[in-house]
């Protein structure tokens, strides 16, 4: 049995580690590759922020789910003190004891060889097998490669893999910045951004794609031109754009849902509020929309608010809660009377726009014979004293 060992700390792991596993199980013909990632490497410390062993280890097993004999190892993940490779050797080779082994690494690490705990027993008991992207490493290799078979015997293999020109370091400091989505894992990208791990902010385009796929294909013009409303009105009323955005892209997330899927939504989340009438089941969008946008694309609590607040108003809304409100209200595809005016009162005066607003909406819903929300009429009385 052909087994390969590949660790790292997979933090996070990204296309680059999928495609050289893949690379090395055709060019070794491995039976098995274990992915092994580090609880306490013992060549570097472990960067600030971390995720959790645990949230690592999720990360790693969907990275390489689809990748063809491979399998990811907890061997190492839950250690507290640095894991060694030749006792990782150790314990694998117990269940395998006739097995040939390749010790996976890049170029700098595969140069360190030597260095490493046990480096005679390590080398005599496993066959290195480095990856060469083809960019100006390959002199390195051949000329190290040399010394291990003078020394050790070892006959190194080179693993020649498609360039992906990026490291874990260089995604970690890409995901604040609304970056990196192209080199990990959809499914561990959606997770990243859940847990806001890594610092990560969504990337737009992604949020997008993600929020209108849980629209009515008919309401992606009006959170389009929400959104488009709303980053402009944040420019002028001094409100973060970044978050006033994201509200906007999201605020719709569960419009589609019936009475009886947002009343169940609410109850997953321990947030049911009992009996609720008919001009309540048209204000429950707003409530499972903030739950969703917290629980699954990790917002803020003041975003997460904005959404909450965006249909029926409340009083003292923050800056952003009135955007997102006003955005909703007069976004370019908005043509019912009295919208012109109130526009140009959105950027005039954002607080007798917001009393106009509501003071519009409660007419027309007492015009329908339907009484408004006691927090609409609290907000306005807010607003007029």
């Amino acid at each position: 049995m052909r087994i390969g060992i590949f660790g790292g700390t997979f933090n996070p792991p990204h296309n680059g580690h999928v495609r050289s596993a893949e690379a090395a199980v055709h060019m070794l013909g491995l039976d098995l590759l274990l992915i092994i990632p580090a609880g306490i490497p013992p060549h570097k410390a472990l960067p600030d922020g971390i995720p959790e062993a645990g949230q690592r280890l999720t990360m790693t097993i969907t990275a390489f789910a689809e990748a063809p004999n491979t399998v990811v190892s907890d061997i190492e993940i839950n250690e507290t003190s640095p894991n060694y490779t030749i006792d990782t050797i150790r314990e694998i080779r117990r269940d395998h004891p006739d097995a040939e082994f390749f010790l996976l690494t890049g170029t700098d690490m595969f140069l360190s060889l030597e260095t490493w705990r046990e480096s005679e027993v390590l080398l005599n008991t496993v066959t290195p097998a480095v990856f060469s992207r083809n960019t100006g490493d390959g002199d390195r290799i051949k000329e190290y490669s040399l010394i291990l078979k003078k020394r050790y015997g070892s006959n190194v293999r080179v693993v020649e893999t498609e360039v992906v020109e990026i490291s874990s370091s260089q995604v970690r400091q890409m995901l604040p910045l609304r970056k990196g989505a192209g080199y990990i894992a959809d499914t561990n990208y959606s997770y990243i951004i859940k847990h806001r791990l890594y610092g990560a902010k969504p990337d737009w385009d992604w949020l997008r794609g993600k929020a209108h796929l849980m629209l009515n294909p008919a309401r992606i013009p009006h959170v389009d031109g929400c959104e488009t409303e709303v980053v402009k009105l944040a420019y002028r009323w001094g409100v973060d754009i970044d978050d006033a955005r994201e509200a906007a892209i999201l605020h719709d997330i569960t419009k589609r849902l019936t009475p009886e899927e947002n009343l169940e939504l609410l109850e997953a989340y321990g947030a049911c509020t009992g009996q609720i009438g008919f001009a309540g089941e048209k204000l429950l969008h707003a409530k499972t929309g903030a739950l969703l946008a917290k629980e699954e694309f990790g917002t803020s609590a003041a975003v997460s608010d904005a959404i909450l607040w965006h249909t029926t108003g409340k009083p003292c809304m923050s800056g952003l809660e009135k955007v997102l409100y006003l955005a909703d209200y007069i976004e370019p595809t908005r043509t019912f009377p009295g919208v012109e005016m109130l526009r140009e009162l959105a950027y005039t005066d954002i607080d007798k726009a917001m009393m106009t607003g509501l003071e519009m909406s409660v007419s027309d819903i007492t015009a329908r014979g339907i009484i408004p929300d006691r927090t609409t009429i609290d907000a306005l009385e807010y607003l007029k004293n």
